[in-house]
């Protein structure tokens, strides 16, 4: 919009090419356009503001050709697999479309090779019947293999009733996280 200006970075901080992917910065007057500040929370500005005042916005978008950005991930929502860079949401767009699912969610669990791997919680398709609701694990997996490179596919899948909400009834991934680390704990207990 008029009076803001963004810019699109590597994780070496350049400026991306068109068709590259990077983390989207933005800048206006503070206190008018954008806001002034955290109340009371120095941490949190000082986490959210580039040194040179640019807002870091959370976001992982690409750079097209014709200069429009396209969304592709939040910043806590990318996974390193093995050293690569994995957006949970394109994991979740194949997962979506396995038949019997009715929403997916991917986070990563820490794994002692690979860093982090792929994890996805589904919530079953109303009234999917139950022999259906078991082979949705395999099913998942199946089509994860299918359609993505190896390193992507999720190394567990569980199947769920509900998934934690935040207010905006999004799916509160942190909440999953813990919930994962729970049972990584309780599995190495039993």
């Amino acid at each position: 919009g008029p009076g803001y200006d963004i810019r699109i970075l590597d994780d070496a901080g350049n400026m991306v090419r068109p068709g590259e992917t990077g983390h989207l910065q933005c800048r206006g007057w503070r206190g008018i356009q954008m806001f002034e500040e955290y109340l009371g929370n120095a941490k949190a500005m000082e986490d959210s503001f580039a040194e040179d005042g640019w807002f870091i916005t959370g976001d992982r978008v690409t750079l097209n050709e014709d200069g429009w950005i396209t969304f592709a991930d939040r910043d806590k929502d990318m996974l390193k697999v093995g050293g690569e860079n994995v957006a949970a949401s394109e994991i979740e767009r194949v997962i979506a479309l396995v038949p019997g699912v009715h929403e997916p969610a991917v986070v990563a669990m820490k794994h002692p090779m690979l860093d982090e791997a792929p994890v996805a919680f589904v919530i079953p398709s109303p009234g999917l019947p139950g022999a259906a609701r078991q082979a949705l694990p395999e099913a998942v997996l199946a089509e994860c293999r299918a359609k993505l490179a190896d390193f992507k596919v999720p190394h567990r899948v569980f199947v769920v009733d509900e998934m934690p909400r935040s207010t905006l009834e999004k799916v509160a991934k942190a909440e999953l996280r813990r919930q994962l680390a729970e049972r990584e704990i309780e599995g190495a207990a039993g």
